[in-house]
């Protein structure tokens, strides 16, 4: 866990050593306890058995650590408190560092794995539930379709179905669900995958009414559209803090001592100063893990406001798009950026890729086949979201990923050193997109005004300079309009044929800069520069229009 300093609630500085510390009367620290949060657990009724049959019992403390006078040896440790599920650990005292007790909390919760797969491919649904859950699977698009139930999930032993989450700091390296007491092949759940594109949800439901959904990415085993949309799984991922830890909370590792209170003991509160990213090294972040942040509604429908804090910007938001494809009439193909990365989308078989919403996190890899594609390719590229392309990552073997956030003091060229994360260690994003994120604007929502009124993009919508755009949109988080929550603008590694078409109303100059370029192999370059846009295109007709206008011409 490293020996970092902690400042503790009272302003009292702590150094956690390796040694195990030890008061008299009182016993030695043998660890903490903490949830799927990294909270601390108060209150866990600990038992140590050795191999002679021998016990001894502890409690942990209000800030989860556990006390205990304990001979040395090999022990088996159960641990209980009623809310969460129980579990048996081996412990082998005395220990080099205090030991960290993870416990889930009651709940339902699932992910599949893979989670991004291609048509009559499988996976498996992996799914936390302490009463038996209905599962079904559907299709999201312009309207969610059921495509099979998947029957009533339960088993004989009380609490069967409850998920067992690994000790320390499994952010790294993944929850690993359904690897214990799933060995019988009677046991396994795995689904294939439909034969048609998309983007798809598991609905769990339990008998007393709880609820959880999570997503499934099915690319085509071939090629069937001109349109290629990519989910942005990359940004899911570096915002999904389950486990205590995400690209913005606890980023660089977890500290040694669970929270108690997060105002008070993360920096990113309680330090006027902090910056979450001025870290040397950032431990990885593994997929394998449920994504709390992209749960949707079992009722909602893609008109319907997005709520929340989260949902505005991830999975819920990125629905809205391929809806509206569906709707006017645009058939695409469905795709995760890893499925990019991997080379299982073949761009040379696309006339248009598509961004959506926001697409933050990307490898150097990916950025260069887009931009050769674009480039000299005569590919065309749509990006319909905001701070995009703005920090590199590294997807490792084991399923996890390596954010290069680096060391900035903000988010501002002048505190990164660059035009962006990205373009301190490869190039400037607005190479290809056009626009750069800065925070001008940021967590504000506005409409558009015309720049450029006799341009091709607004044909049809009886708009010209100087009028206003895009009021309507679902985005709660943001409300306010289609220019909003984080907004890209023009900078000087823009391509020098970039068109400033219109702007955004956002206070402080920080509109959202919609922008067109063309290159000499054909390419062309459409982008909004607004996470809020594709939260518009389900209820705003000339946001609707707009979007139209440069697909239909894109695809000719």
């Amino acid at each position: 866990m490293g020996t970092p300093e902690r400042i503790l609630p009272q302003g009292i500085k702590e150094t956690q050593t390796s040694s195990i510390p030890f008061e008299q009367g009182k016993g030695m620290l043998i660890g903490y306890v903490s949830d799927e949060k990294f909270v601390a657990l108060p209150g866990v009724l600990l038992e140590f058995v050795n191999r002679q049959g021998e016990s001894w019992e502890a409690r942990s403390r209000a800030s989860g650590s556990v006390f205990a006078d304990i001979p040395a040896g090999e022990y088996v440790v159960t641990l209980h408190r009623p809310g969460y599920g129980g579990k048996r650990v081996p412990l082998t005292l005395p220990l080099v560092e205090p030991y960290h007790f993870r416990l889930l909390a009651d709940g339902l919760l699932g992910y599949a794995w893979p989670k991004c797969v291609r048509t009559g491919d499988h996976s498996e649904f992996r799914v936390h539930s302490v009463e038996q859950y209905q599962l079904s699977l559907w299709r999201y698009g312009w309207e969610k379709e059921l495509v099979r139930n998947l029957g009533w999930h339960d088993e004989h032993g009380p609490r069967a179905t409850m998920q067992i989450t690994p000790d320390g700091d499994y952010t790294q390296h993944g929850v690993g669900w359904n690897q214990i007491g799933y060995t019988s092949p009677t046991h396994r759940q795995f689904v294939t995958a439909p034969d048609r594109s998309g983007l798809y949800y598991f609905h769990a439901l339990t008998s007393t009414g709880s609820h959880f959904a999570f997503p499934w990415v099915i690319a085509p085993l071939r090629p069937t559209a001109p349109i290629a949309v990519l989910a942005s799984n990359l940004t899911w991922n570096a915002y999904n803090a389950f486990g205590g830890r995400s690209n913005y909370i606890n980023a660089d590792q977890l500290p040694c001592v669970p929270i108690v209170n997060s105002r008070q003991e993360l920096s990113r509160y309680a330090d006027a100063e902090h910056q979450t990213w001025s870290c040397s090294g950032y431990a990885p972040l593994s997929f394998d893990r449920p994504e709390p942040i992209n749960d949707i509604a079992l009722n909602e429908s893609i008109t319907d406001p997005i709520e929340g804090r989260a949902a505005c910007h991830v999975a819920p938001a990125e629905w809205r798009l391929l809806g509206w494809l569906e709707k006017v009439g645009y058939t695409y193909d469905f795709y995760s950026e890893t499925q990019l990365h991997n080379e299982v989308l073949d761009l040379s078989a696309y006339r248009v890729l598509v961004l959506n919403t926001h697409p933050e996190y990307w490898t150097r890899k990916m950025y260069h086949r887009v931009k050769r594609w674009v480039f000299e390719e005569g590919g065309r590229l749509i990006y319909l979201g905001g701070n995009g392309i703005n920090c590199e990552v590294e997807l490792l073997p084991n399923d996890a990923m390596l954010v290069h956030n680096g060391t900035i003091k903000n988010l501002w060229p002048e505190g990164i050193g660059a035009e962006s994360r990205f373009g301190k260690r490869v190039e400037s994003e607005a190479h290809l997109l056009g626009v750069v994120f800065d925070p001008a604007g940021a967590m504000t929502a506005a409409p558009y005004q015309v720049l450029v009124g006799d341009h091709w993009v607004f044909e049809g919508t009886g708009l010209k300079t100087g009028d206003s755009f895009g009021e309507q949109s679902l985005h709660r988080r943001c409300p306010g309009g289609a220019s909003g929550h984080e907004t890209d603008k023009l900078s000087l590694s823009s391509p020098r044929n970039v068109q400033l078409l219109a702007r955004g109303f956002n206070q402080d100059n920080g509109g959202a800069q919609m922008v067109y370029f063309t290159t000499s192999s054909g390419g062309q370059v459409f982008s909004v520069g607004s996470i809020c846009y594709p939260s518009a295109l389900p209820v705003d007709e000339t946001i609707s229009r707009i979007t139209s206008n440069v697909v239909r011409r894109f695809l000719e």
